[in-house]
């Protein structure tokens, strides 16, 4: 077992990554293993498909699958051995499906078909023992001996940012959304990483591709969640129950929340959303569900506290899911690409165990003895049609800088730095926050500067897509580049959707972003210094020094 991909990796002795079962995430070694054999069996997928597709053959539910294999190795989705055994078998049978579409169309052609090797060519066992014999060849690491930490380190950035990318562009694929280019992009560079490339540059090159095919991504989720449930808008979300039924949703899909609404309509059952489903109670389309009743607590580190607290079922929807307490496990559920053994899974849209569950269950007892509330809902189509107020407020001297503080949360201490930065920005200042990182801070009062607040909500973690369009609204506003803005980015990061986020900020050329709380354990030494040296980025240090220095 070896695995670096998030933040919580383990650093002992000089190596950075968990090489022992349980990783800090709680993944044993066989799924740790399996995880690796699918993602060596998408890179052979991926060599077939990027060449039919050449030939003008296209296969948008394999291109599905192939974003589903990828999500479910992210960091807290996947632990259910069964369900990497199955993916496994089916990766290899729609592997072969589409190498002879492609032999076939290019026969047809005239031309040669490719004989093509390495992960193209590989054939899984049928037994679980025989399977982790094999994935003892294709850990992230392999090959390390003979090109070098860097060049395994950016392929490791690259392959990581790409799971983020695949779980972003799954969200949108769920509501409707498929793009021919985003596919064909997801095709290219897994096949590009199944030639092992060597180039320091090159690879380089292409982790910034990552980043531009990000970008992209998140512009088809942001209109896929805004094409399904309106543009965000200013809203009131109460974080206090209320007597009656309930059930808690988590993760990040929102489509999985509309089903459950819909399900649940004058069924007597109270709706709450946990963690990244904050953003939910901004959207019309789902505002207009009396019962989505308000949000319970906070990030998804704080789940086994939380979610034992809390009095009726638990569906998660997507990443993060951390091992179930024994007080809650028999009254949770997953959906999508996410599995823990034991854990019932349902399918096909189908909540209907949930809602018995509700049912039997006895809910809040008594409202709230203090109703509490948070504001929500600033995304790019509320602070855009704002912009001219926020430009005078600069012009004018009441608003000195900007400062994006957000970004993925985690149960490391030193991530009380986010918190001091934003309680230490100055009072003229404004704290534009998305992504679970905020709530280490949104219950605070932070005012506002002539009506506008202070702190602003943007959204989910894909919603830096909504930061990115305002930042250069405010440029093009003030006609001068995105870097010479009085903004500043305070960015955390603990999975590989941050990984592709932050390769998107520095596809646009965005500088000197604060990234923490530490490098990625697969971040050579020598590759930090070059991300320092072409995108000066830093890593975080204290807050007060660090705001001192972007105040200067």
């Amino acid at each position: 077992m070896f695995c670096y991909q998030c933040e919580q990796t383990n650093k002992l002795a000089g190596l950075a990554g968990c090489t022992v079962a349980p990783g800090t995430c709680g993944k044993d070694e066989t799924t740790a293993d399996l995880q690796d054999l699918l993602i060596h069996q998408a890179k052979g997928i991926a060599q077939y498909a990027h060449r039919a597709r050449a030939l003008g053959v296209v296969d948008k539910d394999l291109d599905a699958f192939l974003l589903y294999a990828l999500f479910t190795t992210l960091t807290n989705v996947n632990f259910h051995i069964p369900r990497f055994q199955q993916l496994i078998q089916e990766a290899a049978k729609r592997r072969d499906a589409i190498r002879d579409r492609y032999i076939e169309a290019a026969t047809a052609r005239g031309i040669p078909p490719e004989t093509l090797f390495g992960p193209a060519d590989f054939q899984p066992a049928e037994g679980l023992e025989q399977l982790l014999a094999q994935a003892l060849h294709v850990s992230v690491r392999a090959g390390e001996a003979s090109v070098g930490a860097d060049v395994v380190g950016l392929r490791a950035l690259i392959l990581y940012g790409m799971k983020g990318v695949a779980a972003y562009a799954h969200h949108a694929r769920v509501l409707g959304y498929q793009d021919d280019e985003v596919d064909a992009g997801v095709e290219a560079m897994l096949d590009y990483l199944a030639q092992d490339p060597t180039d320091i540059e090159d690879l380089l090159e292409h982790a910034l591709g990552v980043g531009h095919l990000n970008l992209r991504v998140m512009e088809l989720l942001d209109a896929a969640n805004t094409g399904s449930f309106g543009a965000q808008e200013i809203s009131s979300v109460r974080i206090t129950p209320v007597k009656g039924k309930a059930i808690l949703v988590s993760g990040h899909d929102l489509h999985d929340l509309q089903l459950i609404l819909e399900q649940t309509q004058d069924q007597g059952i109270h709706i709450y959303t946990h963690g990244e489903m904050l953003p939910a109670h901004a959207y019309p389309e789902l505002k207009r569900y009396p019962h989505l009743t308000g949000h319970w607590g906070g990030a998804w580190q704080d789940q086994q506290r939380e979610f034992a607290d809390f009095p009726g079922p638990i569906v998660v929807t997507s990443n993060c899911i951390i091992e179930p307490g024994r007080s809650y496990k028999n009254r949770l559920f997953t959906t999508g690409p996410v599995g823990w053994p034991g854990v019932r899974h349902l399918e096909h849209g189908n909540f209907a165990p949930v809602i018995q569950a509700a049912k039997a269950m006895p809910g809040f007892t008594a409202d709230a003895d203090t109703e509490k509330r948070l504001t929500i809902g600033f995304g790019r189509h509320t602070l855009l049609g704002v912009a001219d107020k926020v430009v005078d407020a600069v012009k004018n001297g009441d608003i000195s800088h900007f400062f994006l503080v957000g970004g993925c949360d985690g149960a490391a201490s030193t991530r009380h730095y986010f918190t001091d930065v934003a309680a230490r920005a100055p009072r003229d200042s404004v704290v534009m926050t998305l992504g679970c990182g905020k709530f280490r801070f949104n219950k605070e009062e932070f005012g506002d500067i002539g009506g506008i607040p202070r702190l602003l909500d943007m959204g989910q973690c894909n919603d830096a897509h909504s930061a990115i369009q305002v930042a250069s609204a405010l440029a093009s506003a003030f006609q001068c580049g995105v870097n010479d803005l009085p903004l500043s980015y305070m960015v955390s990061w603990f999975e590989q959707k941050a990984t592709a986020v932050l390769l998107s900020l520095l596809a646009l050329g965005i500088k000197g972003i604060y990234w923490g709380p530490t490098w990625p354990g697969y971040m050579t030494p020598h590759l930090v210094q070059e991300f320092q040296s072409r995108f000066e980025l830093k890593l975080i240090s204290d807050a007060q020094s660090d705001l001192r220095a972007e105040l200067a």
